[in-house]
């Protein structure tokens, strides 16, 4: 393949990316969107594999590293849950940075390209950032991995003096930036390459361990966003234009993300960055598993379905709870029916529903729910006054009536489903512990709020048969 004719392979690769990226943007579109990008990629790699800058005797290393990597990749697809999933694609963003971090030190040590002078420099400091980006997202992406997981712990935390231990992390890199430009040789820029590399990754566990858990989702698409200028900052050190411009696309995709779901939490973006949740001066969350204290009412699986039978409007609100039991199916069953009756049925998603950006809405498109009755928070908060049963299916900090009324909370400020606002919410739980955020909810406690304990399948599936009895 001639350089133009690869130059022609990239520019359509590029199209069908932002296609992708549009059609992403809304479910209606998703399934195209994905298609999209998946033909760019394909046009992408059989480019770069075939182009003049990949020597013949190297394409069978290359095509025996794809196959590998499209068992794997078949392997996640069918055996990774629908709950796992925003684990699966924050270890995925550490392999993009660690993809950076070894093209920039292969590019570094490789002697068959000769640069001098000012191109040198633009060179090296190209590898230099690309190497730093690349580290914070790898390191980053494994903690965030491990926080979604369940094998870290989701709380914060927070090291004294954690603020001057990341200025000094910074000082420190660009103090180690310019002895790795000055350095006269190969091999005495390596030290201070690897000393900035090991910064970095220390950096990168740092700033997500002090992220607590109900930013979660915000660290997902901030990772995302780390992983696209990851792949820029590669794409400047291979010359690579495609590379350049996907990156670029997604790293200020994820930061537009990043940005919207900061506002749709009234949250500060660099506070997230720089500090656990709740540790911007109100009171403690709860411990895990702490048990919040408060009198309740119990309701039962035939009780909620029979107030479900005589009301004329439903919100339902899913949470994380509905994505752990896989209740969505059962969600759909009564949806479908409720609406056969004459229900007005709809959905209200907040934006960091579950544990990562969209984790709702591909639970309820997998469960065939028509897009058109879900709705986001903005659009459906005003109704829950003229609501008669507001169904809450796993969800707790989103659902907080503490985020308005307790200027002492955690999440305080923070934007909320206001379901206690209904005639009547129900609340599906399997026991009173706190949250993800580890906050208490006091909608629990309120007159007209109702709990549903128990697995959500479970219980949804007794409402279910109840129904249509």
């Amino acid at each position: 393949m001639t350089s133009s004719l690869m130059t022609v392979a990239y520019l359509g690769a590029t199209i069908l990316v932002i296609l992708s990226l549009g059609g992403l943007s809304n479910p209606e579109t998703a399934r195209r969107g994905n298609l999209s990008g998946v033909i760019g990629m394909t046009i992408a790699v059989l480019a770069t594999v075939l182009g003049p800058r990949v020597a013949a005797a190297g394409i069978s290393w290359i095509v025996g590293g794809m196959v590998a990597g499209a068992a794997i990749g078949l392997w996640a697809a069918r055996a990774v849950k629908m709950t796992q999933m925003p684990e699966l694609v924050a270890i995925m963003h550490s392999l993009v940075g660690l993809a950076a971090c070894l093209v920039g030190f292969a590019s570094y040590v490789d002697t068959s390209i000769a640069f001098s002078g000012a191109e040198k420099t633009i060179h090296e400091v190209e590898i230099y950032v690309g190497i730093f980006i690349g580290a914070v997202t790898f390191s980053g992406s494994v903690i965030a991995f491990g926080k979604l997981s369940g094998r870290i712990g989701g709380r914060p935390l927070l090291l004294p003096a954690r603020h001057w231990l990341n200025l000094a992390g910074l000082l420190a890199t660009l103090w180690f930036g310019r002895q790795f430009l000055a350095a006269p040789t190969i091999e005495a820029g390596l030290l201070p390459l690897l000393v900035m590399t090991a910064i970095a990754l220390l950096f990168g566990i740092h700033l997500v361990m002090a992220i607590g858990g109900a930013d979660m989702p915000v660290v997902v698409s901030m990772l995302n966003s780390y992983s696209g200028w990851a792949a820029a900052a590669t794409g400047f050190m291979l010359s690579n234009d495609l590379l350049i411009v996907t990156g670029a696309l997604v790293g200020s995709s994820g930061a537009i993300l990043s940005y919207i779901m900061c506002r749709a939490m009234n949250r500060n973006f660099i506070s997230v960055i720089a500090g656990g949740f709740g540790t911007g001066g109100g009171a403690p969350a709860a411990k895990a598993g702490e048990q919040p204290a408060g009198e309740v009412s119990p309701i039962s699986a035939a009780e909620t379905a029979e107030l479900l039978r005589e009301a004329k409007s439903v919100i339902i609100v899913p949470g994380y709870g509905m994505a752990v039991a896989q209740a969505q199916h059962t969600v759909f069953e009564i949806t479908k029916h409720l609406r056969e009756k004459g229900v007005n049925v709809r959905f209200g998603i907040h934006p960091v529903a579950g544990r990562m950006p969209g984790h709702m809405n591909v639970l309820l498109a997998e469960a065939k729910v028509p897009y058109d009755i879900v709705l986001e928070m903005d659009e459906i908060n005003e109704d829950f006054p003229d609501t008669d049963v507001a169904m809450v299916i796993g969800a707790n900090d989103i659902v907080n009536p503490a985020a308005q009324d307790d200027p002492s909370s955690p999440i305080a400020g923070m934007p909320v489903l206001e379901v206690w606002k209904a005639k009547t919410s129900i609340v599906m739980k399997r026991s009173m512990a706190s949250g993800y955020a580890g906050v208490d909810n006091p909608l629990f406690y309120k007159d007209n709020n109702r709990m549903l304990f128990g697995d959500a399948k479970k219980m949804l599936d007794e409402v279910l048969v109840a129904l249509m009895a």
